[in-house]
């Protein structure tokens, strides 16, 4: 019997999904590392008193945001020029060494340095390791196999969480957190570099565009501005309910910041990994039956954010605003498990991980303003309601930009 054309021999789907296997630890690490600082706000606060305001504070929040975002087309450029192993391992040594020493800091001119090294050296990691995902993982499998990877960030985000309850703890707090999860990833580098390996498609001396070229392909692909708008205008919301959501629900509901990081982080989150295994498994699916399979899944999801988010701002009890995020975190895993898939699709696979990049810069250059936009209505007292009905319209059109894209079956490597 003749294999699929987009199915690989059985050795290489075993190191395919091996792949998928030692990049979820890094993945979790990813987010893990970055989104526990925003659970232990009032103890970062109380210990380095010069950040004062809530707006340094989201200041400081949007400054990892706004170097990331910088980098990140940089960092999607050299995985794709170089080598995404390298890239990988490099990225999660040197940003394990950048949350270690942010638990020995004292000032808020401190932390915002920790946070934009920070920020350079995570740029790195998610376009390279979805894109080695997508160059081992062809049409059958890629979106589940980008749900799996994006399940671990959805761990590592309920592990941040609990950071709250680490910092309240009189015998841990929060530098030693910092501390912990620095050390766990530098150890953690030094296996992943013996064991990971570059897919030998997409490093067998193939396309590699100038920076010029590559920048010139990708601004000129219709379907790519859109994705790249797409992409974006649900991220407004999608920042602010991961850096600010433990704050808020502490500040409108009177619980504690442990109590609150664990209710902002953990429901939303275990949704977010049945959305992105269920919404990885449909579009995987829906692809044996039309191209705009994964574009069908990922509208579907967003269609169940826009009134979450809404839900969210105007939430008068705990229980809704948990309601509320569940739903939100079910159709952010619809999303989140098809952006790199649908971006397969429509750009060459030489330019992947730099157009993930790409759609990372700007996607997350709005989200550090959404951050510091949050920080300083909240000190002018306007309403969650009118802020959080402002994101949920930007996202309700992007349902529509994301029903303009045209991909392709697929495109690279055994495509049809």
């Amino acid at each position: 019997m003749t294999r699929p054309a987009d199915q690989p021999p059985p050795s290489l789907a075993r190191t395919a999904w091996l792949t998928v296997a030692l990049l979820m630890p890094v993945a979790l690490l990813n987010y893990l590392d970055r989104q526990m600082l925003a659970s232990m706000k009032l103890s970062v606060m109380k210990d380095v008193s010069d950040i004062g305001t809530n707006e340094n504070w989201g200041f400081m929040l949007g400054q990892f945001k706004w170097v990331y975002a910088l980098l990140s087309p940089i960092g999607g450029y050299v995985a794709d020029r170089f080598s995404r192993r390298f890239t990988i391992c490099g990225s999660l040594f040197v940003w394990s060494a950048v949350t270690w020493a942010t638990g020995q800091i004292t000032t808020f001119n401190g932390l915002l340095w920790a946070r934009s090294l920070m920020g350079i050296s995570e740029a790195f990691y998610i376009p390279a390791a979805l894109a080695l995902i997508t160059d081992y993982h062809l049409g059958s499998t890629r979106s589940r196999a980008v749900g799996l990877h994006q399940m671990a960030i959805y761990f590592g985000v309920i592990a941040g969480g609990f950071g709250g309850h680490v910092a309240d703890a009189p015998q841990l707090g929060w530098r030693f957190a910092f501390a912990a999860c620095g050390v766990v990833g530098m150890v953690y580098a030094v296996p992943l570099v013996l064991l990971l390996r570059d897919a030998p498609h997409a490093t067998d001396g193939g396309e590699r565009a100038p920076p010029l070229t590559a920048a010139r392909e990708l601004a000129t692909n219709l379907s790519f501005l859109l994705l790249v708008l797409y992409f974006t205008l649900p991220a407004l919301a999608g920042w602010v309910v991961r850096d600010w959501m433990p704050a808020i629900l502490a500040e409108q509901f009177g619980i504690g910041q442990g109590k609150a990081g664990v209710a902002a982080t953990l429901y939303w989150q275990l949704a977010a990994i049945v959305g992105a295994v269920l919404g990885g498994w449909l579009a995987d699916r829906r692809m044996r039956h039309t191209a705009r399979g994964r574009v069908h899944v990922s509208a579907l999801g967003m269609c169940l954010i826009v009134p979450a988010i809404y839900g969210i701002g105007s939430a008068g009890s705990l229980a809704v605003a948990v309601g509320f995020l569940i739903l939100f975190g079910l159709g952010w895993g619809f999303f989140d498990c098809n952006n790199m898939p649908i971006l397969a699709q429509i750009v060459k696979p030489h330019l992947r991980a730099t157009g993930y990049g790409v759609m990372n810069f700007v996607s997350i250059s709005c989200g550090g303003l959404a951050d510091w936009g949050f920080g300083a209505l909240r000190d002018a007292g306007v309403p969650l309601r009118a802020i959080f009905g402002t994101f949920a319209g930007a996202a309700a059109l992007s349902v529509g930009l994301v029903l303009l894209i045209r991909p392709r079956r697929e495109w690279g490597a055994g495509a049809p």
